[in-house]
């Protein structure tokens, strides 16, 4: 039996092509589990538990490319072995990866190399457009839930004792714990 596996970082990105990828390799549409916004960085992910799950001996575990299985290598080195343990064979694109062969293992290990290194880069990448970002002022972080007239407000409500905090955080439209931060934040310093 082939059991398919498709994953992408993000909501936003389209399984589409993998789909088409896994059914051109033989994978039934029923018989693909997926990972919709889950990074291939983290080994946990429910679609890739159920797809291991399913598999049993005799059985061919496909992927479309092997970062879609794993982005780093000891991860991938972990499910291939796992998968062996099964008596799984591991379909990559249509190329059958063999544990016994020394160029198919040294193919792997470096397939999977390329995998973590290109998740490094982006890691790297964000870490740099986000220090750009906040150089420029433009990445500020979560906008606060009141303004500072509305946070002076609140705190002379709270000093006033005419209402629990609980009315407060309803009047105001806020969980209990931002009119806590709030009434922290108005206090003199020690």
């Amino acid at each position: 039996m082939l059991i398919g596996y498709a994953r992408c970082s993000t909501s936003t990105q389209d399984l589409t092509a993998q789909h088409h990828a896994l059914h051109a390799l033989g994978v039934d549409a029923e018989m693909v589990h997926v990972d919709h916004g889950f990074t291939g960085t983290k080994r946990d992910r429910p679609g890739l538990e159920k797809a291991l799950a399913a598999c049993r001996g005799g059985d061919t575990f496909v992927v479309t490319k092997l970062d879609r299985l794993a982005r780093s290598l000891p991860d991938a080195r972990d499910i291939a072995d796992e998968l062996t343990r099964k008596g799984v064979t591991l379909n990559i694109g249509g190329s059958i990866y063999n544990p016994h062969d020394p160029v198919g293992k040294l193919l792997f290990n470096v397939l999977g190399m390329v995998a973590e290194f290109e998740s490094d880069l982006i890691r790297a990448r964000t870490r740099e457009g986000m220090a750009v970002a906040k150089s420029k002022g433009k990445l500020r972080g979560r906008q606060p839930k009141l303004t500072k007239k509305q946070e002076a407000h609140l705190v002379s409500l709270h000093r006033d004792g005419t209402h629990t905090t609980t009315e407060i955080a309803e009047l105001f439209g806020v969980a209990r714990s931002t009119v806590y931060r709030a009434i922290q934040r108005a206090a003199p310093a020690t």
